[in-house]
């Protein structure tokens, strides 16, 4: 008897041992790893997941013969919280990419994480130029504008416009100064100024100091490098000390979901670059009613970035036959995409996505018609100006051998 009863033991042990990576390779799992809750929850957070879904849908759910599985976490915009999520996947949930991330922060550290993993990251509103600049690496990839994208077209065209002195609000940390720095550079080069800076932390409920200090640099426009709920909370208070329109206050990086926190009376004319637009045509249309059927909300260049994403990855892994990443990434870059993003899209060998981009200005509110009528297309930017050529962001991948 306890002979059997040791064999029994040993049996169920072995069971157990066997069957948890047995039970593992039934699925095939991807991440979705954004701020849920908190400052940046609109322009990514549960929408987006939904977006993901609805991407895995539409892929038909399976992939090399397995269900596809989404895992779903808040990094909470914390790098080390990003950094243990993205360990537990990558080395026990069997993760193969990670999309979306929100904070370049931790977007910069989960792509060393995948890199020295043999995974993937795939970034839809991490917008820190250095990504795909010197801190680009073969295993991630940055869909979704970056700052460089984003505040270069801009400046450029205030100071045609005559608005040539600039002072910035800038968020602290990566993001912010990426875009300061990435916007500074296109004002020298257009002959422009910049007369000072602030920085203020993620998440600042009051920006009267900052923008008191803004004020008084007399510049003719004050730069809010922000975004998200800071990028809402700052505007609103610069239109309460009327700011404007003594200077007018630049938003580089600004989504509809932002205006729409925002509101016509406060966000009307605002100019910024998007990459897509819910009302473009009747494709974009069709997409983001499904999209608002589940989320109640019109999705932003984000949601529909991470769609584009996802789909163009499971159908590279369909291609390569395998999870590999770089096989897989190898495959990204081989195929041009067409699909309700974007009518062209290539990745690039530096892992950035480049396609044409538009210039939009937020609506008065006579302008609006019907809900969520919010921006007008002032220009289409082709994809060769709306990014950085090949060969000039600082990405080792790309260096004169």
């Amino acid at each position: 008897m306890a002979f059997g009863r040791r064999f029994h033991s040993f049996c169920l042990v072995a069971f157990l041992i066997f069957s948890a990576p047995a039970a593992a390779e039934d699925a095939f799992r991807i991440g979705i790893m954004n701020d849920q809750s908190g400052p940046y929850a609109d322009l990514s957070g549960p929408s987006s997941v939904q977006a993901a879904r609805m991407a895995i849908e539409d892929f038909g759910g399976s992939v090399l013969g397995k269900k596809i599985e989404l895992l779903v976490a808040d990094h909470q915009n914390k790098v080390d919280i990003g950094m243990s999520i993205g360990r537990e996947w990558y080395e026990e949930k069997g993760v193969d990419a990670i999309f979306d991330v929100s904070n370049s922060g931790v977007g910069l550290a989960l792509q060393n994480l995948a890199k020295s993993h043999d995974k993937l990251v795939i970034f839809d509103s991490a917008s820190s130029s250095d990504l795909t600049g010197k801190a680009c690496s073969p295993n991630g990839v940055q869909w979704n504008a970056d700052n460089w994208s984003n505040g270069v077209s801009l400046m450029r065209l205030l100071i045609k416009d005559g608005r040539d002195t600039f002072f910035f609000i800038t968020a602290d940390y990566a993001f912010g100064l990426s875009l300061e720095a990435d916007a500074r550079d296109a004002i020298a080069k257009a002959g422009g100024q910049t007369l000072g800076a602030v920085r203020a932390p993620l998440n600042t409920a009051d920006f009267s100091s900052y923008l008191l200090t803004a004020q008084a640099s007399k510049a003719k426009v004050i730069v809010l490098a922000n975004t998200g709920a800071d990028l809402s909370t700052s505007l609103k208070q610069a239109n309460e000390f009327g700011i404007t329109p003594a200077q007018y206050v630049a938003t580089p990086i600004t989504y509809l979901s932002d205006v729409h926190a925002l509101g016509l009376p406060i966000a009307h004319d605002l100019l910024f670059m998007q990459s897509w637009y819910w009302d473009l045509d009747d494709q974009t249309r069709a997409w983001a009613k499904r999209f608002f059927d589940r989320t109640h909300r019109m999705p932003n260049d984000n949601q529909a970035a991470l769609y584009s994403s996802v789909t163009h990855y499971l159908e590279a892994v369909a291609k390569s036959g395998t999870d590999e990443a770089l096989t897989v990434v190898k495959a990204m870059k081989a195929a041009p995409f067409h699909d309700v993003f974007t009518d062209h899209g290539v990745v690039r060998d530096d892992g950035r996505v480049v396609y044409d981009r538009y210039l939009t200005r937020v609506k008065r509110p006579e302008e609006s018609k019907y809900p969520w009528d919010y921006l007008t297309i002032v220009a289409k930017i082709p994809a060769d100006q709306a990014f950085r050529p090949l060969g000039t962001t600082g990405c080792p991948l790309t260096a004169p051998k």
